[in-house]
């Protein structure tokens, strides 16, 4: 049989990585941190963890970083997926370089996926949503759906029943507490909310949301300034709140919750459901152990994703992105 690899020249897959490493450029961040790098050399696409764009208070432990990753890491996959290209992907393959989280390589030509070109198309439009979503609830099949496709990715996904979201609530709102009254974590959060135009990165006011009372408390991204979206009249009575979690927090673990995190958001949004991640509850120890009595304890909770439909007119703005030639380092 004839191998794969010998239908590939080093140039097609020099130009298919260098599409996908473009394409990951959209993927969701901690505070749009982007703490990402790819590195394109010979026919070899190596995505490593930036240190300097580590959220050294809110994500003291490198969680969110590792999971933000991995949200680039299976953007790249999908793009790569959509245009006919089989792909080899080893995830930390060097132990010596913990930076290092995956390094991927083009095999071979395959169909091309029919399901990956429709979340290459949803890519440019996916938004964290902050406004209220409204009565509608999500239908239990396309809630169903999700949960495959996060196994899939190797992580497992956790409906909150009704009953318990006030729980959930409560997780949430113990770490936004301790968020608002820590001094180091207000300066961090205004670092990342008063970025220079030409940065590229962080959360913008006009996507910021007003605060207003919700299910689940909503993140207050600018406590001394002026959020530039109204939340809307309704008050996230239809949405619902799953928890990305998996069985370990091991950095590839971590890494496959971020690749979760990305095919949930791109399934989601294709098929017309607004999202927006909650980080808050796992970034303090406390109230993540309250998250794992919600797993029963049989996972390590990675992030929370509020799922519903928005009523108010009007989309959210897009938040900022780097340009390639500041992520992607392309060499012979």
């Amino acid at each position: 049989m004839t191998s794969p690899e010998e239908h590939v020249t080093r140039a097609e897959a020099r130009t298919a990585l260098e599409l996908a490493a473009r394409e990951s450029l959209r993927a969701p961040s901690v505070f749009n941190t982007q703490p990402w790098k790819w590195r394109l050399t010979g026919d070899v696409l190596e995505l490593s963890s930036d240190p300097s764009r580590r959220l050294g208070v809110t994500d003291a432990e490198g969680r969110l970083l590792l999971i933000s990753c991995g949200g680039a890491l299976h953007h790249a996959r999908v793009s790569l997926a959509a245009a006919g290209w089989h792909a080899d992907v080893r995830r930390l393959p060097d132990e010596q370089r913990p930076d290092l989280l995956a390094r991927i390589r083009v095999v071979g030509r395959a169909a091309a996926d029919t399901r990956a070109k429709e979340l290459v198309a949803v890519i440019p439009r996916r938004r964290t949503d902050r406004r209220a979503f409204g009565e509608r609830p999500v239908p239990e099949e396309t809630l169903d759906r999700l949960r495959r496709l996060v196994e899939a990715q190797g992580a497992y996904l956790h409906v909150v029943p009704d009953e318990r979201v006030p729980e959930l609530a409560i997780s949430v709102d113990e770490a936004a507490d301790a968020n608002y009254f820590d001094p180091a974590h207000h300066s961090e959060l205004t670092k990342w909310t008063h970025r220079p135009a030409w940065a590229g990165d962080g959360v913008p006011a006009t996507t910021a949301v007003q605060p207003s009372l919700r299910r689940v408390p909503v993140r207050n991204f600018l406590p001394d300034g002026s959020p530039g979206m109204l939340p809307g009249a309704d008050h996230d009575e239809g949405a619902t709140y799953v928890i990305i979690f998996g069985t370990t927090d091991r950095p590839v673990d971590l890494l496959r919750g971020g690749e979760a995190m990305s095919a949930l958001l791109l399934h989601a949004t294709a098929e017309g459901l607004a999202t927006a991640p909650i980080s808050e509850a796992v970034e303090v120890a406390w109230p993540r152990r309250l998250l794992s009595r919600l797993l029963s304890g049989v996972g390590e909770p990675y992030l929370i994703v509020r799922l519903g439909y928005v009523d108010e007119p009007g989309e959210v703005p897009p938040t900022p992105r780097r340009a390639p030639t500041e992520v992607i380092r392309i060499e012979d």
